[in-house]
């Protein structure tokens, strides 16, 4: 039976690297291989029903407050997408005339910024909604969208609120919010070094024609929520320990609250209805499937990598390795493997776990987006910025090991 579970975990595994090609979105397939061996663990009874049952029960707490906080936070994405918050600021600062090397350049801060705030997805789309209007030529789009992956990617190592690997790590106790601030600077620069590459050969100017936006007072007021909101989760954190889920909930039930007393109309629970729920899905599919080699002991293996080579050097590998395997089982496996490194060491394994899975088009759910959403930019196509993204990552690793010993 162990044989028969291993197996299916390994097809779940292999199915997110085949969606391409078997057209079955990743987020079926894992949470119909991650749910299928738990109910395969129950019928074997290799050990007594009580243990398997507690064993199932804490995966599931696991799982519940993952899931909570992101459901929490891409409501209130969700609402100021819908809402069309974000383009319309941004279409206010941009000037009618841009070179494209600063287009560059404000594309990468601003996806870096936002991306911090916002799940991965969301951040794509917005910053692909904002580019494609402007009908660059497709040399120029092509490495805008290199540059918003990256940018995307590894603007939200610093905050829990920007990657789900970062706030896996956090949950765990592995490190805290202080240490993961830490990993802002070598991001950012990581961030500069690969547009200062991209943005070489461009010399060209292009025009931007206004776009008018509708917004309400309430709009402005649900931006203001979201950024207390995360101020809050690192102040409250900090200072008294208090979980973000609660800080998250409490702003989202102030939002849900003062929208419908501000429009009587308007129907805020469907903006629920507007989240990725195939991301959760397969967040909740890989997560069983990991908490299930954590009970057959598969995942003692993991370590084996750190007995052979300085965990400094076993983490850049990892890093380069979550472009082929999604970071959020890579993630999730080393840390069920309970690993013993020091803080220095996790903080480090943040950066490169979720920088790099930029390294290629399907190793990151930003880069999958971007593929679909730009007929252009296929596998091979983002291939040759292979080496200038491995440049900007590999600066940014370094960076993370001295500032996280230092």
């Amino acid at each position: 039976m162990q044989t028969l579970i291993l197996s299916l975990i390994g097809l779940g595994f292999l199915s997110n690297l085949l969606e391409e090609i078997t057209h079955i979105n990743k987020a079926k397939t894992t949470i119909f291989f991650g749910s299928l061996v738990w109910l395969l663990y129950f019928i074997d009874q290799s050990k007594s029903h009580a243990e398997i049952t507690v064993a199932f029960d804490e995966a599931l707490l696991e799982i519940a407050s993952l899931w909570l906080f992101l459901v929490a936070t891409m409501t209130f994405v969700a609402y100021l997408n819908q809402r069309q918050v974000i383009a319309a600021l941004v279409s206010r600062m941009l000037p009618s005339e841009l070179k494209l090397r600063t287009l560059l350049f404000v594309l990468a801060h601003f996806a870096f910024v936002f991306s911090s705030i916002a799940d991965n997805v969301t951040s794509t789309l917005v910053c692909l909604g904002l580019l494609i209007p402007l009908s660059l030529e497709q040399k120029v789009l092509l490495r805008c969208a290199v540059v918003v992956v990256f940018s995307v990617n590894t603007g939200g190592v610093a905050l829990i609120t920007g990657d789900v690997t970062t706030l896996m790590v956090f949950m765990a106790g592995k490190v805290d919010i202080s240490h993961l601030l830490r990993l802002i600077l070598p991001a950012y620069i990581s961030v500069i070094v690969l547009v200062t590459l991209i943005a070489a050969p461009l010399k060209h100017s292009i025009r931007i024609a206004p776009q008018s936006y509708q917004l309400r007072r309430s709009d402005y007021l649900a931006l203001t929520l979201f950024m207390c909101c995360i101020v809050a989760v690192l102040g409250l954190n900090i200072a008294y320990g208090v979980p973000p889920l609660l800080s998250f909930f409490v702003g989202l039930a102030l939002l849900l609250m003062l929208i419908e007393w501000m429009h009587h109309e308007e129907d805020m629970m469907r903006n629920i209805r507007l989240i990725e729920f195939d991301a959760l899905f397969f967040f909740l599919g890989v997560l069983l499937m990991v908490g299930m080699l954590k009970q057959l002991g598969t995942l003692n293996y993991a370590v084996m990598l750190y007995d052979i080579m300085p965990a400094s050097s076993a983490n850049y590998l990892l890093g380069v390795a979550s472009a082929l395997i999604d970071n959020v089982p890579l993630t999730a496996a080393l840390l069920h493997a309970d690993i013993s490194l020091p803080t220095v060491d996790w903080i480090s394994l943040v950066y490169a776990v979720g920088a790099g899975g930029s390294l290629l088009a399907i190793g990151s759910a930003a880069g999958v987006v971007a593929m679909s959403r730009i007929p252009a930019l296929g596998f091979w196509a983002y291939l040759r910025f292979f080496p200038v993204i491995l440049t900007a990552y590999s600066v940014g690793y370094g960076l993370s090991v001295l500032i996280a010993k230092f």
